[in-house]
This record gives structure tokens, C-alpha cells and sequence, in this order.
């Protein structure tokens, strides 16, 4: 899930007392939103949120999954500073860190809110944070919240192309979900 967290990053390089003697350094792709401020993007350690153009579908008819997910995220970062941790990976050309918005994991939160999946196999090394999140999406599931009120595609099947009948282009349709 792509983030823009401009100034976000900076707070959480310089966290903490300032040094000016110790310098952080993070080497990614950047895009200027304006002509004094650049955008990196991170994606979510464990969490898979719906893309941006994805459908989700209930009984009522598709819905736009991914621009909620997007904009939940957007409004939880407009709400509170962010603290970013880099796991020193990269995903899809981007770098992988978990992101605290205002004591709160968004990851978690989004699972919470059923607008991403855990994606448990990448927190095999955080077993902590692999057992909240289940437990976030249990509860999500349980409480028929955001995409578990219907039927969805999980991202990564999203990303390879599987649709729902109700999306244009449609492959293929899962059973249940």
C-alpha cells in the first residue's frame, strides 16, 4: 500500500533528542509534491490493504474497497504525527517499515477496520505483531466490518489479477470469501 508520508519520515528520522554531530540517511525513490517537499513511499510490514482501484462486494452491490482503504489511512495520518520503523527490506521497490500513527499501529488499524488482510508469512520474525493482527482480522471478520460485510479478492490475488464479477475486466470470481 503506497503512503505518502513526507513529513511524517523526517519526524521519525528525527525523533528523539537532535544530534547534531549523527545524521540518518534512507535511500529511496522520491517524487516532489511541491517545490519544497518530497514524498517517499513505505509499505506496510504485515499488513496487505485493498489497491486503490479495487472493488469489494456486498449484497447491495461493488464498492470501492481500495479508495476506502486509502482514505482511512489518509485521514489517520492527517489526524496525528507518525513514527516510522524501517525493517531494512524492500517491497515492490519501496521500503517495508511498520508505521505508528498517534500510539496506534496503522497496519492494525486497518486490519481492524477491514480494509487490509495480515499478511502473517512477512512477521514470522514478530510473532507478536503476527498474533495481533489475526486477531484484528478475526474481530474485523467477526463484526462484518469494511470488505468482510461481503465478498473480496485478497490484494496479492488482486495484484495477479483476479477480479470480481462486478469489476471491469473480471477474470475470475472466488466462491465465498
Amino acid at each position: 500500500m503506497r503512503l505518502i508520508l513526507a513529513l511524517a519520515l523526517i519526524a521519525a528520522a528525527c525523533s528523539g533528542a537532535a544530534r547534531s554531530d549523527q545524521s540518518s540517511a534512507i535511500t529511496a525513490d522520491g517524487r516532489a509534491t511541491d517545490g519544497d517537499t518530497v514524498s517517499i513511499d513505505i509499505r506496510l510490514f504485515g499488513a496487505d490493504a485493498f489497491e486503490k482501484r479495487q472493488m469489494c462486494r456486498t449484497t447491495s452491490g461493488c464498492w470501492p474497497c481500495g479508495k476506502a482503504a486509502q482514505d482511512y489511512a489518509s485521514k489517520l495520518l492527517k489526524a496525528n504525527p507518525a513514527t516510522i520503523r524501517l525493517t531494512g527490506k524492500q517491497s515492490y521497490g519501496r521500503l517495508i517499515g511498520t508505521v505508528d500513527v498517534g500510539g496506534q499501529d496503522l497496519g492494525e488499524a486497518m486490519i481492524a477496520a477491514g480494509l487490509a488482510v495480515p499478511a502473517t508469512s512477512y512477521l514470522k520474525g514478530d510473532p507478536t505483531r503476527a498474533q495481533r493482527y489475526v486477531a484484528a482480522y478475526e474481530t474485523a471478520e467477526r463484526r462484518q466490518l469494511g470488505a468482510h460485510a461481503g465478498y473480496y479478492i485478497d490484494p496479492a490475488k488482486w495484484r495477479r489479477g483476479e477480479r470480481l464479477s462486478c469489476e471491469e475486466g473480471n477474470a475470475r470470481e472466488p466462491a465465498s470469501r
